[in-house]
């Protein structure tokens, strides 16, 4: 089930990733040399990344964290599997193991298996958390040890398409979930006794967080279509991936108590008003429609569905992004969707082309490394 082969790309030849256009708010990201030497054709000065496929032969890998041990604990969401890769390597690359297979799952359209978390504890309380559907709804649950599957909060709504399913714990040590709105009119995203096309803040018993802007409600952010990512940057600023709207697909900064605007906003500038918070980022759903996302140092980098390609940012601690947002592996290896930073600064990222939708390689799907060499990335 694994498999290491490694390929060092280019950035300014043949992966669709050159200077953006002049931007007012500054330059383009600095991104480093590769680590060894450039492909064939390749000199001093073109920057580039090393790509490692690290597993294969997944299916629909989805969520995705790192153990303390910096294995990795990968969902797969139609088998309801989670997977432990690396960090123990074997003659073919990272050893994948099979962890648990949870019973309690029916997977379905866009539900199943989906966002995975571990404990900030886990050394002394070995628990994981994932967001899970049922016939009725949609759950986080826990797993301490060996033990079943606990939910801790349910009522979640659960739809065919736009069902959300991001997992992540904060800076702050609560657990954050991004949720669908999975309706046709968008109802749900701005009805505030539902739990659909939200980002959650509870404690590890399901409970609302305190600080959250209403007491008594998990409710962090409002406003949402199907937020898939969700990842912090040095600064602590919080980013969330949107996707699913008809015409474009979102990265957004989640700040306390904001609405983002679904269903009567799409976009940036798109008629928001002061009443709704706009994305930092848009693109046309065809190049993005974007799911994982990720942040090293200044970089915020996202994994495109239906895009298949990466969308790169360059961002400042101000918030400022710097340049244009840029394009990285598209087409190469088809639909991309889980994705998180390393222990070790580099990416790692799933495809998810076993999927509707979706045409599978041999080999799919595939989790794979990327390292930004000189700017911080691949530490180890």
């Amino acid at each position: 089930m694994a498999a290491g082969s490694v390929a060092v790309l280019a950035l300014t030849a043949g992966c669709s990733f050159g200077p953006p256009g002049p931007d007012k708010a500054g330059s383009a990201p600095n991104l480093p040399r590769p680590s060894a030497a450039p492909t064939a054709g390749g000199d001093d000065g073109e920057r580039g990344i090393a790509v490692t496929v690290l597993a294969k032969n997944l299916e629909v890998p989805w969520g995705m964290a790192f153990l303390p041990d910096a294995g990795a604990v990968v969902t797969e969401r139609d088998t309801a599997r989670i997977l432990k890769i690396g960090p123990e390597s074997t003659a073919e690359g990272l050893k994948v193991t099979e962890l648990r297979r949870l019973g309690e799952v029916r997977a379905g359209g866009d539900g199943g298996l989906l966002g995975i978390a571990v404990s900030p504890d886990y050394k002394t309380d070995s628990t994981l958390y994932v967001f899970y559907s049922t016939e009725q709804d949609n759950r986080i649950g826990k797993l301490a040890g060996d033990g079943d599957l606990e939910p801790v909060l349910t009522g979640i709504p659960r739809s065919a398409e736009h069902n959300g399913g991001a997992l992540a714990f904060g800076p702050d040590g609560f657990l954050y979930a991004g949720t669908g709105d999975g309706t046709p009119d968008g109802g749900q995203a701005q009805d505030a006794k539902s739990l659909g096309g939200k980002i959650l803040r509870i404690t590890t018993a399901g409970k609302p967080a305190p600080g959250n802007p209403v007491k008594t409600s998990p409710v962090w952010s409002s406003g949402h279509r199907n937020v898939q990512g969700l990842t912090w940057d040095q600064t602590k600023r919080m980013y969330a991936t949107d996707r699913g709207q008809p015409r474009t697909a979102e990265l957004n900064v989640v700040e306390k108590g904001k609405n983002y605007g679904w269903p009567k906003a799409d976009g940036s500038g798109a008629g928001a008003g002061a009443a709704f918070t706009d994305p930092l980022v848009s693109w046309p759903s065809g190049v993005s429609s974007c799911a994982g996302v990720g942040a090293l140092e200044t970089l915020v980098a996202t994994a495109c569905v239906l895009g298949r390609r990466l969308q790169l940012l360059n961002v400042t601690a101000g918030g400022t992004v710097l340049g244009s947002p840029q394009e990285l592996l598209t087409d190469q290896f088809g639909r991309l969707r889980a994705m998180v930073a390393a222990p070790d600064g580099s990416f790692w990222v799933g495809t998810s082309n076993r999927e509707d939708g979706g045409t599978s390689a041999p080999d799919d799907d595939r989790v794979i490394r990327l390292v930004f060499s000189d700017g911080g990335a691949g530490r180890s």
